[in-house]
């Protein structure tokens, strides 16, 4: 299954459609009034349409946020369209009760996002151990710096999902305490909360490893 739409999220000057090619079927008349909840319920019924409509309402602030998250145009359709993937695939576990329609959406997206800046850290990171050095070999300097990061990226893992967002929100995108509690639909005080014990809790985890983490965030 992909997703295919008219242009890039988010750009503007025109209604941007969404649908699902390989499977789903489309609903008849216009969906433009349904409310979210109504729209996710059609899609967990593999409809085409409402996914579309949800597409057109949220791929803007989706993209803008992917756009944050990665500063790079091409991953961040990327990310949008995989979270719209995730939305297909699981909008029958959506929970009313648990988060509004639209900070499910963006929360999927800002986890894929993530993901993805993940993975170029990765990828760089690789390319830069397999590049030729040269006469002489990296430097001390160098090859601490590359131990360093690859530490506090495994200490970052051994964090709470909801903590470890958090952090490579506010370290990797750039965020606010206010942006984040925005975009994640948290009160402010939950977003600090989470920061500030995530923190305390990657200090000791790197403390343990012999790293002081003042200089990395």
């Amino acid at each position: 299954m992909r997703l295919t739409g008219r242009g890039r999220a988010g750009a503007p000057g025109e209604r941007n459609r969404l649908r699902v090619v390989q499977g789903g079927r489309e609903s008849a008349g216009d969906l433009r009034h349904f409310s979210d909840e109504a729209l996710l319920a059609l899609v967990s019924r593999s409809d085409n349409a409402a996914l579309a409509e949800l597409y057109d309402r949220y791929g803007r602030v989706a993209y803008g946020l992917a756009v944050r998250i990665l500063r790079d145009p091409t991953l961040a359709e990327d990310a949008v369209q995989d979270a719209f993937l995730a939305v297909w695939r699981s909008a029958g576990g959506f929970r009313a009760d648990r988060a509004k329609p639209s900070t499910w959406i963006l929360t999927l997206v800002h986890r894929r996002a993530v993901d993805l800046v993940r993975r170029e850290e990765r990828r760089r990171t690789s390319l830069l151990e397999a590049a030729p050095q040269e006469a002489g070999g990296a430097t001390e300097e160098e090859v601490a710096l590359r131990a360093r990061r690859r530490v506090v990226q495994e200490a970052l893992q051994r964090l709470p999902d909801e903590q470890r967002e958090a952090l490579e929100l506010a370290y990797y995108g750039g965020f606010t305490q206010s942006e984040l509690a925005e975009r994640l639909g948290q009160p402010l005080g939950t977003v600090k909360s989470r920061m500030f014990t995530g923190l305390r809790r990657l200090r000791d985890l790197l403390a343990d490893a012999g790293v002081d983490l003042t200089p990395e965030i």
